[in-house]
């Protein structure tokens, strides 16, 4: 797990030590979110208006920028338009009761109807020139076990290989100024996940981690999400803070 804790220096000589995390609205994103607090002097969020099912996660994000107190930008981008995923095609029905199949193998061919094509590519490409114009040396995304099971652009080969174009691809990388994904939960199940952002001060009520989640902010119960998410806290021993809806 990469840990950053030691400064770089930009091309004027400025010591530079900042981050970029991807910030969806969701537990994962926030726990890295605070994760990066504690080890970075300046963090700036990026989140992502893409034509998502529903903006709660994105309102959820903007609620969690301004309690951590942190720089964010939200960028717009429409993959609705191209479709292919239950969470930008309205027509495609979200899953339910595949979490725990995809949470215990680790299947290359089991893709879920909510794999995005290509999301993280352009998120971490957007990050990228983040990175590069607020000289920040660490992009941190919220990539885990549970995730990279079902998502093959969360597995760890994916983010070696953009880690290494990154460096290819930019002005600071090729100054010698090297840039780092950090994955600070790829090994974590969603229960240790939790553990880490309690420690660290998350406030979990302010997430929103529902693929369907209504204009409330308030969870479904039943996809997929909910059911990890849910699992996670019960394991983790930890109350879950939750808005459900009723009925």
């Amino acid at each position: 797990m990469p840990s950053q804790t030691s400064s770089t220096f930009t091309e004027s000589g400025v010591s530079s030590n900042n981050a970029v995390v991807l910030l969806s609205g969701g537990l994962d994103s926030v726990t890295c979110l605070y994760w990066a607090k504690a080890r970075f002097d300046n963090v700036t969020a990026v989140s992502f208006d893409y034509g998502q099912r529903h903006n709660s996660e994105l309102a959820a994000a903007k609620r969690i920028a301004k309690h951590a107190q942190v720089a964010h930008r939200i960028i717009n981008i429409d993959l609705a338009q191209l479709g292919g995923s239950a969470l930008t095609d309205p027509s495609m029905q979200v899953p339910t009761g595949h979490a725990h199949d995809f949470a215990e193998q680790h299947d290359d061919n089991a893709i879920p109807s909510t794999y995005v094509p290509a999301r993280n590519t352009i998120f971490l490409a957007y990050a990228l020139a983040v990175a590069e114009v607020t000289q920040a040396r660490t992009i941190v995304i919220g990539v885990n076990a549970v995730d990279y099971s079902g998502y093959p652009d969360c597995r760890p080969d994916y983010i070696a290989a953009f880690n290494h174009m990154a460096n290819l691809a930019t002005k600071a990388g090729r100054l010698g100024q090297t840039l780092t994904i950090a994955t600070p939960l790829l090994d974590l199940s969603k229960a240790d996940i939790i553990r880490l952002g309690t420690s660290l001060g998350v406030d979990y009520s302010l997430t929103v981690s529902c693929y369907q989640a209504d204009d409330a902010g308030r969870a479904c119960g039943v996809c997929d999400s909910c059911v990890l998410r849910q699992q996670g806290f019960l394991q983790a021993e930890i109350d879950d803070p939750t808005r459900y809806r009723v009925g």
